[in-house]
């Protein structure tokens, strides 16, 4: 059983507004340091930045109102913890305790990401979709029911009739929707809204990936200032995660499905 979030949902919305405020610093720093927060909905949008890089309200406001339409934006922007800076004063440690898992995706892990990438590409709209191995639940903003039963006869669609969802029906909060974004390899950290030096942004893009491609599952844990990860120098784990979101086209992007 799998439940699988559009890039319209309040959730997703949230980490896009974070991953792009992370993108925003990599555009000012090639190692910067920051951690963003998100809670939006019902015209107002949150955001508490810890960084090492300096922001104005207006480049801020740009990314919100590109992402989410005109909202007001409430911002706190804050300095990082000069303890937790000066841990990658040296060289690059991982920068957080964790323990991460990467499990090798099933056919209905990959199934329902297909229909929902179908479903937001004919209906661009907040949705979310869950499937297990007897039933498909898709749940469809703005779209015609009758429509989405033609695509899938055997689904059930909106059981509660229409609906518009959104910002205004529903609020938004970074990191809420993990399961959607790293199916049943989800540990306990977050994936959205850092940088490469935090364990909860590498390490998962690694051992999600890694049980990808060994077909095996992977599990690792961390402290905060470890150098080595898996056998492997932790800048190798952070060179590893930039190549991969360099590829994908950034922390936006990242947050729009998640790793699969």
């Amino acid at each position: 059983m799998i439940e699988k979030v559009n890039p319209s949902h309040p959730d997703k919305l949230a980490d896009r507004i974070a991953g792009a405020i992370v993108d925003l610093a990599y555009k000012k720093n090639k190692n910067p340091k920051i951690a963003v927060e998100v809670l939006l909905g019902h015209g107002h949008c949150h955001i508490i930045i810890e960084t090492s890089e300096s922001f104005k309200k207006k480049e801020i406001e740009s990314i919100v109102e590109r992402i989410v339409g005109d909202v007001e934006v409430d911002l706190l922007v804050v300095k990082q913890d000069k303890y937790l800076a000066s841990n990658q004063k040296d060289k690059i440690r991982c920068g957080d305790n964790g323990i991460f898992k990467g499990v090798p995706l099933k056919e209905y892990d990959k199934k329902l990401s297909e229909i929902a990438r179908t479903i937001y590409k004919k209906y661009p709209h907040d949705g979310k979709y869950i499937l297990s191995n007897d039933k498909l639940i898709i749940c469809q903003s703005n779209s015609p029911t009758d429509k989405l039963k033609e695509m899938y006869p055997e689904a059930i669609i909106n059981p509660l009739g229409d609906w518009i969802g959104g910002i205004n029906t529903d609020s938004g909060a970074t990191n809420r929707k993990l399961g959607s974004d790293m199916a049943e390899s989800v540990t306990g950290g977050g994936l959205h809204g850092k940088d490469l030096s935090k364990a909860d942004v590498s390490i998962n893009i690694y051992v999600f990936n890694k049980a990808q491609e060994t077909g095996k599952e992977v599990k690792l844990y961390c402290a905060i200032g470890d150098e080595f990860i898996d056998g492997k120098p932790y800048s190798e784990i952070v060179d590893y995660a930039r190549d991969y979101i360099d590829k994908i086209g950034g922390f936006e992007k990242l947050a729009e499905w998640g790793l699969y």
